[in-house]
């Protein structure tokens, strides 16, 4: 099982930028905000994808990351945490 982070930042990054971004699914809501999320094999990936999402000069809405431990047995991540 794998870690789960969601990142929102107030622009629109193009969807090909997935790959680069530890292939994580890139998606907008409502806002216009892009959102990437996913699961990341471990905390340093994670910290790796926020130096990339830092380099790219967006502006930060929000991080999410959750460990396994966060995990329900459907591997949705909880919310409630």
């Amino acid at each position: 099982m794998s870690n789960y982070c969601e990142i929102v930042v107030k622009c629109q990054l193009d969807i090909d930028w997935s790959g680069w971004l530890e292939g994580l699914t890139i998606t907008y809501n409502d806002r216009g905000e892009t959102v990437v999320s996913g699961q990341l094999r471990d905390q340093a990936a994670f910290y790796g994808l926020l130096a990339k999402v830092r380099d790219m000069c967006p502006f930060l809405i929000s991080v999410k990351y959750m460990t396994n431990e966060s995990f329900k047995e459907n591997d949705e991540p909880d919310h409630n945490s």
